[in-house]
């Protein structure tokens, strides 16, 4: 059985290395993290995760570009992020777990395995 890869997008270098330690304990593979949407996308241009993290605010942007192609794929993803939850998200963000910086490790885990985990 292979090790489900997780996307990681998020444009604080010292947060994203702290999510990739936390989910390769909890038994991903990582991609990433990416810094931008520009390096996301261009990954995606070639690769598909069973899963992602995505910070809302990057670098370059807003990561809607990403969720949209991970939505068009239907790759689970939670948003990982320093805003708060509102009401009327765009439609890539429709039904997503909303995750608000900061979340305990353990909660972050446990949402991750479950979007990662195939359903058969």
């Amino acid at each position: 059985m292979s090790v489900p890869c997780c996307m990681i997008v998020e444009d604080q270098a010292l947060i994203g290395m702290s999510l990739e330690a936390y989910l390769e304990d909890a038994g991903f593979a990582i991609a990433g993290p990416f810094l931008t949407c520009a390096d996301a996308l261009q990954w995606l241009e070639h690769n598909t995760p069973q899963v992602a993290v995505l910070d809302m605010s990057l670098r370059d942007g807003t990561a809607l570009p990403i969720a949209h192609a991970l939505k068009e794929r239907n790759t689970p993803f939670a948003v990982y992020s320093g805003l708060p939850f509102t009401a009327g998200l765009p439609a890539e963000l429709q039904g997503v777990p909303w995750l608000e910086k900061p979340v305990p490790r353990e909660e972050l885990t446990q949402v991750i395995t479950r979007l990662g985990r195939p359903t058969s």
